[in-house]
């Protein structure tokens, strides 16, 4: 997807913390702060080691649903507002390599509508975004209990 948007606030100072081992977290269009980077990095790392899979380049951009909806009407024609939006640009099948967009204005009310911890709700939906370009589909019923059950698991692996 070269044609996505490249130009993102970054969510803090870069350096430590802000991208590691090719995960980098961005902010864009709404106020946000994340304040476990590091050890989102290394879960994130954890998941993709469990996998068997390499991180090349994983980008999260934090936005606002107005945002994240623009991206899905452009490039993907959908007129709908979403969670989660997931590009990947892998060329290989044992790598992991894409753009991460999250709402997370959509993430804020849907924890409520749950009634879940933010944080829960955002890990689960930044892992759910891992999880596509692991090969997970959730387009049927069948799949979407199957890719809950995969996010659980992978939640059970945070160790923060």
């Amino acid at each position: 997807m070269s044609d996505l948007p490249t130009e993102y606030n970054e969510l803090d100072e870069p350096g430590p913390g802000n991208e590691s081992h090719g995960i980098e977290f961005l902010v864009e269009e709404v106020d946000f702060e994340l304040d476990d980077a590091r050890d989102l990095t290394s879960w994130i790392e954890r998941v993709a080691e469990v996998h068997e899979h390499e991180i090349v380049q994983l980008t999260y951009v934090f936005c606002s649903d107005e945002y994240l909806h623009k991206v899905n009407v452009e490039y993907l024609d959908h007129d709908t507002y979403t969670d989660v939006i997931t590009f990947d640009n892998a060329d290989d099948a044992d790598i992991l390599e894409g753009d991460i967009f999250i709402s997370v204005d959509r993430v804020r009310e849907n924890a409520a509508i749950h009634g879940v911890p933010f944080r829960d709700e955002l890990h689960r939906v930044m892992i759910h975004g891992v999880l596509h370009l692991l090969g997970y589909a959730d387009k049927d019923l069948l799949s979407q209990t199957a890719m809950r059950k995969k996010e659980d698991d992978c939640l059970l692996l945070r160790t923060f």
